[in-house]
């Protein structure tokens, strides 16, 4: 077996196992498809028995006599109205369209349920995936991944199943009557199955290699719209609007090629075996001629078997379409797996720490990224003592922000230490290290809800702890302006605030935690100077109760500090008060004296 046969077979195996817990709903339309399927040689059946009674009555008989599959209906005209066939033909179809009605209910529901399932498992995944994730996958892509690509796959592979259902039953039940009607024209008519299916192969495998760039050409379209939409301003900003289109009319015209050559592979499959099947049909036609010529063929099991051929080849025809749907479906769920496999965050602790004192210790911290050459912290090492305010400045990728990351547990230390209360965080576990933080950071996050929603966020809400943190945020003037208060829609990512509000909305949410260690990352780089210096005052007031970590460009931010750190490529070159810093006339000195002109 090849690779990819072995690989399209695991992805069927787990695919099966997001189906196994409804295989009750799957099973019952499998036997639903199956009963439709046993109607279906009944209606040459019956045309049948009713054509050759129609020729024995044209003799003058009063008597009727009628086989259906070998069951004899016998009567005369008087007990056997002539109607009982007609309302044999509805009974037919109504048991046959009930069956497919339940079948296709049926298996739509345990497809919903699959697709159910496999969204809860893409997003546990994203939730709980290493931190490099983030830094690699689109968040378009990660949205189409997560929530259209679970229904697009079952609803390609679902309908596909329908037909392998409904269709190959009926070829099971067809063959079986063509078998009881004529063996001989049946066994030549098999002839023509190899002759289609070794077509269908060689087409099958141009599909596939055709659906995986096609995969490939539509996520690389969802990039540039995610892209476009999610930098709106910046495309503007820049007149950037010709160059975006272009880029996205270059992908769509890649994808829209691809899917092209898709269809041509999927139209070809139909044609082609009709073609073969043709002069299988050409020659069992024939063949039945010649029998119904020599007398050993009634004009009634002449007409059946046509009919029931005819059935069987349309069948067969239906059947030959469901290899594209199959093959792009199961592209679609190898994407998805892959997401689904990417390797969690590691979480090696094993300690639980309720509430720590806030007492943070960095000895001879190293820190480099991935596909970095340069080291993001070098043998850093500094102390925050509980209660505590220490602030940590510097340039642009002077590694302040690398500190809080390390402190969080999103990035791994390849050397030194990082203790609370003495404790070393690799060995506490990751949910309990980020309790004890509140972090509000310079790339602002909200979420699509109530001011109320953002502030609480993922806690018990309540009111006189949000309308506290609002004001020590400066924002509860504006929440108490509004018609529907603390129930204020924010729009995306607080699209209906300003950026000064949706950075007091940040802060009021870090503030609501009530964690005993608290990071500003750049939280007053939005503000105006009334709001910073509001921020600023609830901080002083903090101080002594809680362990602040203030890291800032504004200096005038962190005078009142405990300590400050003065980082310079990943080590901290000075350390001191405000005052003892500008008595020593370095670079903190330097940096004042910069932003004072």
């Amino acid at each position: 077996m090849s690779s990819e046969s072995q690989g399209r077979l695991k992805t069927l195996r787990r695919l099966w196992g997001f189906l196994r817990p409804h295989r009750f709903g799957f099973f019952l339309s499998t036997a639903a498809f199956l009963c439709a399927s046993l109607t279906e040689p009944l209606v040459p059946a019956i045309l049948s028995q009713a054509l050759d009674g129609l020729a024995k009555n044209s003799g003058g008989s009063n008597a009727l006599n009628f086989q259906i599959l070998g069951i004899n209906l016998q009567g005369s005209l008087g007990f056997l109205p002539i109607w009982i066939l007609p309302a044999a033909l509805v009974i037919v179809f109504v048991v046959r369209g009930g069956c497919l009605f339940l079948g296709s209910y049926l298996l739509s529901w345990a497809g919903t349920r699959t697709v159910l399932g496999l969204r809860k498992a893409l997003i546990h995944s994203v939730i709980r995936a290493d931190a490099s994730l983030y830094s690699n996958l689109n968040p378009g892509i990660a949205i189409t991944q997560v929530v259209t690509h679970p229904q697009v796959l079952t609803t390609m592979l679902g309908g596909a199943i329908t037909t392998i259902l409904r269709d190959g039953t009926t070829v099971l039940a067809m063959l079986a009557y063509l078998f009881y009607l004529n063996w001989h024209l049946t066994l030549l008519a098999l002839i023509i199955l190899p002759l289609m299916a070794m077509s269908i192969k060689l087409i099958h495998v141009r599909a596939q290699t055709i659906g995986t760039q096609a995969y490939r050409d539509e996520l690389s379209l969802i990039t540039s719209v995610d892209d476009i939409t999610r930098a709106w301003r910046v495309v503007r900003t820049f007149d950037a609007g010709d160059w975006e289109r272009k880029r996205f009319d270059s992908a769509g015209e890649a994808l829209q090629r691809t899917m092209l050559k898709s269809a041509a592979a999927s139209a070809l499959m139909s044609p082609v075996s009709q073609v073969i099947a043709s002069f299988g049909l050409s020659g069992i036609l024939g063949m039945a001629l010649m029998q119904a010529q020599s007398g050993n063929t009634t004009p009634g099991e002449f007409t059946a078997f046509i009919l029931a051929m005819l059935n069987l080849l349309s069948s067969v025809r239906r059947l030959t379409d469901v290899s594209q749907p199959i093959v792009n479906g199961l592209i679609t769920a190898r994407g998805c797996f892959q997401l689904m496999d990417t390797p969690p965050e590691p979480d090696s602790g094993t300690l639980t720490l309720e509430q720590c004192q806030g007492n943070l210790a960095l000895e001879q911290v190293c820190v480099t990224y991935p596909q970095s050459d340069t080291a993001a912290l070098r043998d850093l090492s500094l102390s925050v003592h509980a209660g505590e305010t220490v602030a940590l400045v510097g340039s642009s990728g002077a590694g302040k922000t690398s500190v809080v990351s390390a402190l969080l547990g999103f990035v791994t230390p390849e050397k030194g230490l990082i203790t609370l209360d003495g404790i070393d965080i690799q060995s506490l576990r990751k949910a309990s290290l980020r309790k004890q933080f509140a972090v509000v950071s310079q790339d602002i996050v909200l979420f699509d809800g109530t001011l109320g929603d953002n502030v609480a966020y993922a806690q018990v809400k309540n009111t006189a702890r949000l309308e506290h943190c609002l004001r020590a945020a400066n924002l509860w003037n504006y929440v108490a302006a509004q018609p529907l208060g603390l129930d204020t829609m924010v729009g995306t990512n607080g699209s209906k605030l300003s950026g000064g509000q949706r950075q007091r909305l940040a802060i009021a949410r870090a503030l609501y935690k009530e964690a005993p260690i608290w990071i500003f990352d750049e939280a007053t780089s939005a503000l105006d100077t009334e709001s910073e210096r509001a921020v600023q005052q609830a901080i002083e007031e903090w101080q002594g109760r809680k362990t602040l970590i203030l890291i800032a460009h504004r200096l005038s931010t962190v005078v009142n500090a405990d300590r400050i750190y003065v980082m310079s490529e990943g080590r901290v070159v000075e350390a001191g008060k405000h005052s003892e810093l500008i008595a020593l006339g370095g670079v903190y000195h330097a940096m004042i004296k910069a932003q004072a002109t």
